[in-house]
């Protein structure tokens, strides 16, 4: 398995990208907008820079991983030689099954589909296919460099080989992969998303501000970041998609988004990559931010 190909070029995918090509994975990156694609490039470009000005890697190690990137903006070709696709596109089941429906028409029968879906029914995205016992969630952490875990979703249909496969192959990366079973928001966010949805039911119900709330998480619970902050780190938009999509599943109200999160979605302050959420961010503080993430 050496032909890797990621779907999208946003945080996640070029991270994933990243990540599989640093390990000497030929990679094509694929995406419809040309302009993403270079802003991905871009991005994996000045993260590789601050790895070699931490003398994590050197000068080769960085041309050798951009090098085994290529892209490609049509998702035939750029899947052509692959053994495994790793979808990376938004949150939205909707474009998640078109996107899967297209890829089980143009890769070839062998070839593994995995999502990085933070909280979509891989048994569902299977169910489009016609091999579902070839479909797997590989849900990757952000900053998909640093960070250790992959929780492993198997599908209801997910083969036992493949289930495997992926889970030696997260072990080739440096990461932990961790096995799950197919429930809305698997393990990760369905403990995460509930706590911050708390945090910011707590602010709407005005028991305390943004900073008091995140520093109450950080000093008395040792968390490296506050739920809120972390929240705008995530992506509000995608904090009230995984929300959503576990309401849904469970039809529980413990997981009913707050009608802050709503309003502040509606109202497109997304958090760090729309520049406000519950901080303000500058385009200096979000380099800041990111500089961070690969100190």
């Amino acid at each position: 398995m050496k032909n890797i190909a990621v779907i999208g070029a946003g945080t996640m995918g070029n991270g994933i990208a990243h990540t599989f090509a640093q390990f000497g994975y030929k990679v094509q990156l694929i995406d419809i907008s040309e302009e993403a694609l270079k802003k991905g490039l871009a991005t994996i470009t000045k993260n590789l820079d601050r790895m070699v000005a931490k003398e994590k890697i050197s000068e080769t190690d960085k041309k050798t991983t951009l090098d085994n990137i290529s892209t490609y903006t049509n998702v035939k070709d750029g899947v052509e030689y692959a053994s495994l696709v790793v979808e990376a596109a938004t949150e939205n089941v909707d474009l998640k099954l078109k996107i899967f429906k297209q890829l089980d028409e143009v890769c070839a029968p062998d070839t593994i589909l995995a999502t990085n879906t933070s909280s979509i029914s891989i048994t569902q995205i299977g169910a489009v296919t016609s091999r579902p016992e070839l479909v797997i969630g590989m849900h990757f952490m952000n900053p998909v460099p640093i960070m250790k875990l992959v929780e492993i979703i198997r599908g209801y249909n997910t083969s036992d080989e493949v289930t495997s496969t992926i889970m030696e192959l997260s072990k080739k990366l440096n990461k932990v992969p961790v096995e799950v079973n197919d429930y809305p928001g698997f393990v990760a966010n369905r403990i995460l998303m509930p706590m911050i949805n708390e945090s910011i039911e707590t602010l709407y119900n005005g028991v305390a501000g943004v900073s008091e709330i995140d520093t109450v998480m950080k000093l008395g619970m040792a968390h490296p970041m506050g739920p809120l902050q972390l929240a705008d780190f995530i992506g509000l938009d995608v904090c009230l998609s995984i929300l959503n999509v576990m309401y849904e599943g469970f039809k529980n109200p413990k997981y009913a988004p707050c009608p802050l999160l709503v309003n502040m979605v509606m109202a497109g302050k997304f958090g760090v990559k729309s520049g406000e959420g519950f901080y303000d961010y500058s385009e200096s503080k979000k380099a800041e931010i990111v500089a961070k993430q690969f100190s």
